[in-house]
């Protein structure tokens, strides 16, 4: 018997799949069905969710967070307060005071009969849990208000009001078998980020780097969902109008060219035929909206420094729903994020780290403009912050997420070829597979509900700091293709995007067909061609690699025009010596050290 098989099996003997007799509609992504008139809750799901919720309260955990356990049914209270005297956390009861939360900013008495409570300000909790949901509504309605997360179990039963308010919903029973094995799991949870405290105050005494070794656990395991796995979605033109009704689109525009020696943001920098990455963006958005009858807006976050630029390109693009801000200084942590993010996130040990969400979302919520987008209907964000070409509106993931009520969604690829294929394996139970987080690639491209917007930048000023490696333990991750991930960092992905291999139809890159290889060839244009201006001198054109496997060029080398390159081809020029590659030559698997090489080349 499998590791997950005596994990379910676990489950079950706690009756955790035993539902109500009524289930709600938005519950039914929870339930495998009915039987004798009652909901079977699906204890796979059941598992992803605890799973969810204990990694959630292992990172407050980590930061010495405030804990409330909500609970009126009497037969919990052994199990809950002997949970709190292992772990050393006070059985805080104050919630047992209606307006706990909302009403304690100033000091107020209450007289009993027999008792007189001096009820002062009380601290508010960095997050809840509830054991007994369904009776505690209104300690919900308050944690909503004040934004503060709510761990709790739910029924099939349980109202929409409530449940929607719920940060991580555990779909179970709530038998006392249930209870006791979800408190084991917190107690275990807790005491084991309680036991790494001393390492990491250790790191701070010794000026050890906390944040990389400790704070972002890069051998934790994360539940990776395939988006192979996604359900189908109709492709009729009301369902998708509907659909896409609901979503907007945010650009961050917050790093430069230079890397390419291209003086300016790189969202204006010329890809082909005239089209900056920012033409490709909006053209695909107008394709979209023409097609489907949708109205999808095009927010755009540009940084000071790129601002001025940017403006001139939407000179031309004035009759479009596009609406821009500009960066606050108040949500810049230093100097440092006005150079290109390519220069000060990538090169870290955790490339995670190379987005702070302070940066993109701050200025909209400064602006107003959610309020805005929710009274026009909008509910999802579909946020890109960087220049990647194969950023594609998918009706299938944005369907997903609003089906399944998910707040957060992290579009990210499998780092090895392995986890790849693995991914790509048939998946009949549409399980999300568990994989260790170093093992993914973040593609720079999420989703998120706007109504989590709020309690996501009041995590920000908490933290003052709150990167895309804390969310990914916490939120819902997607699996991509590489057909989502064409990047514009170096005059190589260039080389790969103004080739034959793909062709521009209404802002969307379309792969040729007539490669057979399913991966991009490998291209290596050395120092001489890493400026933007060097690299279109060198090429008169570029050539064709549709057959192509690997490209690797070093030294002075010059490219004629209509050139065919395929298999493996190497070129490498001496010091001091130059080879031109003369027009309409062919080269299949070749090694070029000098210009004679090139004699008896088919042309």
């Amino acid at each position: 018997m499998s590791f997950h098989s005596v994990v379910i099996q676990k489950l079950l003997t706690t009756n955790a799949h035993i539902g109500r007799r009524v289930t709600e509609h938005h519950f039914k992504i929870f339930s495998e069905g009915t039987r004798n008139a009652v909901s079977v809750i699906d204890s796979d799901k059941t598992l992803i969710c605890l799973r969810n919720a204990c990694n959630f309260i292992g990172h407050l955990a980590r930061s010495n967070a405030r804990f409330i356990f909500v609970n009126t049914n009497s037969l919990f209270d052994e199990i809950i307060n002997q949970m709190t005297k292992t772990v050393g956390i006070k059985n805080d009861t104050t919630w047992r005071l209606g307006g706990f939360l909302t009403n304690s900013s100033s000091p107020r008495k209450f007289r009993g009969r027999n008792k007189k409570f001096n009820l002062g300000s009380v601290q508010a909790p960095d997050c809840i849990v509830i054991f007994d949901t369904d009776r505690k509504s209104s300690v919900i309605r308050e944690a909503y208000n004040l934004q503060i997360p709510i761990v709790g179990l739910v029924d099939s039963s349980m109202p929409w009001d409530i449940y929607k308010r719920i940060t991580y919903p555990i779909p179970a029973n709530d038998s006392v078998e249930f209870v006791y094995l979800f408190c084991n799991l917190i107690t275990k949870t807790i005491l084991k980020e309680q036991e790494a405290m001393p390492k990491i105050e250790e790191k701070l005494l010794t000026g050890g780097d906390v944040e990389q070794d400790d704070q972002i656990d890069k051998t934790a395991n994360k539940f990776v969902f395939a988006y192979e796995n996604l359900q189908a979605f109709p492709d009729g033109s009301t369902e998708t109008q509907q659909l896409l009704d609901k979503l907007v689109i945010l650009k961050f525009n917050g790093s430069l060219g230079t890397k390419i020696g291209f003086n300016g943001p790189k969202c204006v920098m010329e890809i082909d035929a005239g089209l900056t990455c920012l033409d490709l963006i909006i053209h695909q958005i107008e394709a979209l909206n023409a097609k489907y009858g949708c109205n999808i807006p095009l927010l755009l976050v540009n940084g000071v420094n790129v601002h001025e630029d940017i403006s001139k390109v939407l000179e031309k693009h004035s009759d479009k729903n596009i609406h821009s801000v500009i960066q606050s200084q108040d949500h810049l942590e230093d100097t440092d994020n006005l150079l290109p993010s390519s220069s000060k996130g990538r090169d870290k040990q955790d490339e995670m780290n190379s987005v702070n969400l302070a940066e993109v979302l701050g200025p909209l919520v400064d602006a107003g403009k959610l309020d805005i987008l929710l009274s026009q209907g909008k509910e999802y964000i579909l946020v890109l912050t960087s220049d990647n070409l194969a950023h594609v509106v998918d009706p299938k993931i944005l369907n997903h997420l609003i089906q399944n009520n998910v707040d957060f969604c992290l579009e990210v690829m499998p780092k090895s070829s392995e986890l790849e294929e693995k991914m790509l394996s048939p998946n009949e139970e549409d399980i999300p597979i568990l994989t260790p987080k170093k093992d993914w690639k973040f593609i720079d491209t999420m989703w998120m509900n706007i109504d989590s917007v709020q309690g996501i930048m009041g995590r920000v000023s908490a933290e003052n700091h709150l990167n895309i490696s804390k969310l990914f333990d916490q939120h819902f991750a997607l699996s991509v293709p590489k057909s989502r991930y064409i990047p514009v960092e170096t005059t190589s992905d260039l080389f790969l995007l103004q080739s034959d291999l793909y062709t521009l139809t209404d802002g969307t890159l379309t792969r040729n067909t007539a490669r057979e290889n399913p991966s991009d060839p490998s291209i290596e244009l050395e120092p001489l061609f890493e400026n933007v201006d060097d690299f279109k001198k060198r090429f008169k054109s570029i050539p064709s690699i549709v057959a192509l496997d690997s490209l690797d060029v070093t030294g002075d080398v010059w490219f004629g025009t209509d050139i065919t390159l395929k298999g493996n081809v190497s070129i490498h020029a001496r010091l001091g010596m130059k080879i031109v590659i003369p027009d309409g030559t062919v080269l299949e698997d070749k090694i070029i050290t000098s210009q004679s090489d090139l004699v008896g080349v088919s042309l």
